[in-house]
């Protein structure tokens, strides 16, 4: 099994930053990427980002790219989501994931290990 643990929210103006983390514990080496996903209340959760732990190839959500930046630390098993000149319709509880598969996408079913999430409220 693969612990999440998610860091990092809270509330914003419009045009702020925030730095979200997620360290991963247990059996982290079965995993080949994590990624970003958020959902917004009465709406389905959506993928933001991701990155694959060997190079760090990542991609975007076109909703977020040149605002956001996924980066991971090998060392300390952590993913980190900088978000920049964030806006109103990016509040929601951001959760962070991990895939074991090889053939992986933007899609929630392709991720194995979820954690709790946390909450980004982006005020107008």
């Amino acid at each position: 099994q693969v612990q999440l643990v998610e860091s990092g929210g809270g509330l914003v103006q419009a045009g702020g930053s925030l730095k979200l983390s997620c360290v991963a514990s247990g059996r982290t080496f079965s995993t080949y990427a994590m990624g970003w996903f958020r959902q917004a209340p009465g709406k389905e959760r959506e993928f933001v980002a991701n990155i694959r732990w060997s190079d760090a190839m990542a991609y975007y959500a076109d909703s977020v790219k040149g605002r956001f930046a996924i980066s991971r630390d090998n060392a300390k098993i952590t993913v980190s989501l900088q978000m920049n000149s964030l806006k109103p319709e990016d509040t929601g509880v951001y959760y962070c994931a991990a895939t074991k598969r090889l053939r992986y996408g933007n899609n929630a079913v392709d991720y194995d290990y979820w954690g709790q999430g946390t909450q980004v409220t982006v005020s107008s």
